[in-house]
């Protein structure tokens, strides 16, 4: 195993990442925010995962994230669940439940809403628009930076704090130390608030000749949330490299794993057209503050 994280630094490294994992050092990583293959899809790219399989092929990966990411860190997981013979299977709910055993705090779940999704009917359901990206932590305490995210007021608070009763006044300061978000008075004369946990963020048809890349906003709400500049983030699944771009864009370093060759090359070529490379992707600049 590598002691010198500086090695694996801006850099996509093709191969199996339950095998490159283990050569990363003990708390590492900041952050960790991925897509991993859903269950039987992308059959032509990665072969396919069985529903019923799912979780015994995930759970060795999420150990060794969990041995990678820093005490303070947080790993967020964009998954979904898959319909078979007309029912939801439950791989990911498994999943969630496996990996606290594992000593995982399933802290938050956001929802990625997919606006721009085009409609679809089945028999019994409808076109899903939207994907889960769970939120899981080492510890209570962790890195959090949520005015990094807020999002303007909204027109609703034009009628709602125009007037405001004595119940709005109070509500709920006594009963809990989070009370700032019910007492309807902290809104007034704001022009930013906090988001929800529902991300509305258009897909990207594009994709670079990936078949199934995220969009660059849905990692850079993330890495903004819960990173600084100079962090490290991984992504052990990072197909075309949006994980990557959107740390170049952020002043993150990344570390990349991807076991499709042909992904590889595309994600270090979109890093070469739009980063000349400079100090910044020199191992040797990082001993220093790593």
């Amino acid at each position: 195993m590598s002691s010198d994280i500086s090695l694996f630094i801006n850099k996509i490294i093709c191969g199996d990442c339950k095998e490159i994992l283990s050569a990363l050092p003990p708390n590492s990583a900041d952050l960790i925010v991925t897509s991993p293959p859903y269950a039987d899809c992308r059959k032509g790219s990665y072969g396919g995962i069985h529903p019923d399989k799912y979780v015994e092929w995930f759970l060795p990966i999420s150990k060794e994230l969990k041995r990678v990411l820093k005490p303070e860190g947080s790993f967020v997981l964009n998954i979904k669940e898959k319909t078979v013979r007309g029912e939801k299977h439950t791989y990911v709910i498994e999943l969630i439940l496996e990996m606290r055993k594992q000593g995982w705090l399933w802290t938050e779940e956001y929802i990625w809403h997919k606006k721009n999704c085009y409609p679809g009917k089945w028999p019994n359901r409808f076109r899903d628009a939207w994907e889960r990206c769970l939120h899981f932590t080492k510890q209570k305490r962790f890195k959090m930076f949520q005015e990094r995210v807020m999002v303007p007021i909204g027109n609703w608070s034009t009628k709602r704090l125009s007037k405001l009763s004595k119940t709005d006044l109070i509500r709920d300061e006594s009963k809990s130390l989070s009370g700032f978000g019910k007492n309807v008075s902290n809104w007034l004369g704001r022009n930013m608030v906090y988001p929800t946990n529902v991300l509305h963020l258009a897909t990207e048809c594009s994709n670079k000749n990936h078949s199934a890349t995220f969009p660059i906003a849905l990692p850079e709400w993330f890495i903004k949330l819960f990173t600084e500049e100079g962090d490290i983030v991984l992504d052990p699944f990072i197909g075309s490299g949006a994980t990557a771009l959107t740390c170049r864009k952020l002043s993150r370093y990344y570390i990349g794993i991807e076991i499709k060759e042909e992904y590889c090359k595309l994600a270090k070529t979109a890093l070469k057209e739009k980063y000349e490379p400079t100090l910044w992707d020199l191992p040797n600049t990082h001993q220093g503050r790593l």
